[in-house]
């Protein structure tokens, strides 16, 4: 039952592959299936990412944040949404599930899709420069190596969805022909027990899917129907991937996304890498006929992604308001 749940499901996603048997491969579709139905959440393994890799750009994440301040200003988020965010320069106030006050105790580097300078959409919202620091170059280096590694775990996923969707297993690419990419350097710092006061308030996130490593700190929870909490802790070899509310809105509620949290109580640095997986900017994004049913009516009204998005970047980071 949609909402109904008291712990996070592992799914092995291993036989998302060409080699793997047709019934191998509609079990997982079917476990994805179920845990996203319920939860809107679940635990990855068998995602095919390098755990080098991973490992890789989380100490390259922890270095970005041990730069003098000086240095990370220098890279201040840009109009592309691109680069530094200080500590405490955003607030959900889209958020549906909370009213939040308090900006997010945490600070960032924003990495997106890369953009050809001779693109036809290089220039236009979202598809500019990114920015990295110059005395790191690896940083940049992994992040890219990292994003294309996540961006093919994507594909395979939204192939898996559609499939779950009773759709063909390639209906979704159409929409991701050039596919909006998020890489977020997140460091949280510890924080007091203070009412209203979150690394990440209480959220569901805009997009299509997210796919978070973290480290062994914990402080990730997930909302259950009941309105408790759920810790998610980290598992080791495993991303946390969650659906975002437009592939709820795509799969018309059959999908679930969940309000979450993050709440740093551990006395530790804490250090995430969510990768968040969209659709294109230009894509209009409607409900497939094919997958309703007798009786049935899409929920949403079309949207493109583009001004969907854009929409909550406004409201909810401060330079964005300052620049509007």
């Amino acid at each position: 039952m949609k909402g109904e749940f008291d712990n996070i499901p592992i799914v092995d996603l291993s036989a998302l592959v060409a080699s793997a048997t047709p019934e191998a491969r509609a079990e997982t579709v079917a476990a994805l299936k179920s845990a996203l139905e319920t939860s809107g959440f679940a635990y990855l393994s068998g995602h095919g990412v390098s755990e080098d890799l991973v490992e890789k750009m989380r100490q390259m994440n922890m270095a970005f944040h041990d730069l003098p301040m000086e240095e990370k200003m220098a890279l201040k988020i840009n109009e592309f949404h691109r680069g530094y965010m200080p500590m405490s320069s955003s607030t959900i106030v889209t958020s549906s599930v909370a009213k939040v006050t308090k900006p997010n105790r945490s600070e960032s580097l924003m990495v997106m899709h890369d953009v050809p300078e001779d693109a036809s959409y290089a220039g236009e919202p979202m598809h500019g420069p990114n920015q990295f620091p110059a005395s790191l170059p690896e940083v940049e280096e992994t992040a890219l190596a990292y994003m294309r590694e996540m961006t093919g775990l994507g594909e395979r996923i939204a192939e898996a969805l559609a499939e779950a969707l009773g759709l063909e297993r390639d209906w979704f690419a159409k929409y991701f022909d050039t596919p909006t990419l998020f890489l977020r350097l997140l460091h949280y710092p510890e924080q007091p027990d203070e009412e209203e006061l979150f690394g990440s308030a209480p959220h569901t996130d805009y997009g299509f899917i997210t796919l978070l490593k973290q480290d062994n700190v914990g402080g990730l929870e997930v909302r259950n129907k009941r309105g408790d909490w759920i810790p998610a802790p980290p598992i080791e070899g495993t991303f946390v991937m969650n659906v975002g509310d437009i592939l709820s809105k795509w799969s018309n509620g059959r999908f679930v996304s969940t309000p979450h949290r993050v709440r740093n109580l551990s006395r530790k640095d804490r250090y995430s890498q969510p990768f968040f997986y969209d659709p294109s900017m230009r894509a209009l994004v409607e409900c497939p006929e094919a997958m309703l049913e007798a009786g049935e009516t899409a929920q949403m009204e079309p949207v493109l992604y583009g001004d969907y998005l854009l929409e909550r970047l406004n409201k909810n980071y401060d330079y964005r308001k300052k620049a509007s």
